[in-house]
């Protein structure tokens, strides 16, 4: 079974690539608009990952964040923000309250994969 990867951005052209790119890897791809859509379905179908935008309606991706890693349920969910944040105190932020890994917008595809990749292999 291929890995499950929920994509919860509310900039609609991200989520469309994103979706896009991830599915030709051959991954099974979940989609969230908003922050506690996002929560919502972490809770419900556990992802093996989670590409996160920190700026999101109803909840930020920082809050998601936090709530996922107090639930003991939800460990084995890897977190990797996605965001146009990209000052040494947002990274700092996202690492520090649990995230495996942060990557800023604009990225490159490539780049995006591979990291992908890279958080999968050391979940298994």
């Amino acid at each position: 079974m291929s890995p499950t990867i929920l994509v919860a951005d509310d900039e609609p052209n991200i989520v469309i690539s994103l979706e896009y790119l991830l599915r030709r890897e051959g991954y099974t791809v979940l989609i969230a608009r908003d922050g506690q859509e996002a929560l919502d379905v972490i809770t419900r179908d556990k992802p093996d990952l989670v590409l996160l935008d920190v700026m999101m309606p109803k909840k930020t991706g920082f809050e998601v964040c936090q709530e996922v890693r107090a639930v003991e349920s939800l460990q084995g969910v890897r977190i990797l923000m996605l965001t146009a944040k990209g000052r040494d105190t947002d990274v700092a932020k996202g690492m520090a309250l649990g995230a495996d890994a942060y990557m800023t917008k604009p990225f490159a595809t490539r780049e995006l994969v591979e990291k992908v990749a890279e958080i999968l292999q050391r979940q298994a």
